[in-house]
């Protein structure tokens, strides 16, 4: 449909949008509460939804194949994406009525809630890789999106959830991986307790990522034709269980003196990033 007295391209077949004034319009329901992680938890399961912010974010989510339910967008950000929008139903508020609905001020303007995709079988992530992370029991939205996004960034082919990992698809780690949730193929366990064998039944070697110094330094292992990176939780690390599963330990050489102040691990951001790195080495060795 076209857009009514504009000439741009990007408006041509821009559906008419719907102004709404009232953060209580039933209308706008997927976009509710975005910070109650709890009520997100249930509304996004429950209608298979996840919510995209900021136009980046959104294009990519388009550009990966998600389709869309709707768009919630103040007056500013309606050109900017048009030409991504197409028939899509469109609302928008004014910032006022954004914040009533979010519960926050949406600092980039645009929410899209998108449909969730079927996630593939762990076997069909594995297929045709050759280094993979492995995610144990991560529970932080921001740092599961973060890992994805240094993932991607070094060349990571695939990640593995555990099944209690948090959702790469909740809003606050799409947004932290400014799309690279998108980008990079996953799969989530449901089997805790035997998935590391399928992983290894797949040809994997699995390398355990732990802060005790007196195994081998990541950069010093010999990376097999497919490797598999375990990292694990941000508090307790990686379960006893999946260390005794892992082929080998490594752990990423520290400082004695930061050590000897007290400084004895990294955050798991900051150490996937590294272990990726040396995970995806173009040597090999």
């Amino acid at each position: 449909m076209r857009w009514s007295g504009r000439s741009c391209a990007s408006w041509q077949y821009l559906k008419v949008p719907d102004y709404v004034t009232d953060a209580a319009d039933p209308r706008l329901t997927d976009y509710t509460r975005l910070r109650d992680v709890d009520l997100r938890k249930s509304l996004e399961a429950e209608r298979g939804l996840f919510v995209a912010e900021g136009e980046k974010v959104i294009r990519r989510a388009i550009a990966a194949g998600y389709p869309i339910r709707s768009v919630l967008t103040t007056p500013r950000w309606l050109e900017p994406l048009a030409d991504v929008l197409g028939d899509a139903t469109v609302y928008v508020v004014s910032d006022e009525t954004m914040l009533g609905v979010a519960g926050f001020q949406v600092h980039r303007g645009a929410l899209a809630s998108m449909e969730r995709l079927p996630l593939p079988p762990v076997e069909e992530v594995l297929a045709g890789t050759s280094r993979v992370v492995v995610l144990e029991d991560l529970v932080d939205h921001s740092n599961v999106g973060a890992i994805f996004r240094c993932a991607a960034a070094l060349g990571v082919e695939g990640i593995v959830l555990s099944p209690r990992c948090a959702d790469p698809l909740y809003r606050r780690s799409v947004k932290v991986s400014m799309g690279a949730v998108f980008s990079i193929p996953y799969g989530r366990m449901d089997d805790w307790y035997g998935g590391l064998e399928r992983i290894r039944t797949a040809g994997y070697t699995l390398l355990a990522l732990t802060p005790d110094q007196r195994v081998t330094p990541i950069d010093k292992v010999k990376m097999g034709e497919r490797v598999a990176l375990l990292l694990g939780s941000e508090g307790d690390g990686l379960s006893s269980r999946w260390m005794r599963e892992a082929d080998e330990s490594v752990c990423i050489p520290m400082s004695p003196a930061a050590m000897a102040a007290g400084v004895d691990s990294l955050n798991v951001v900051a150490a996937a990033a590294i272990a990726c790195h040396s995970l995806t080495r173009a040597d090999g060795a």
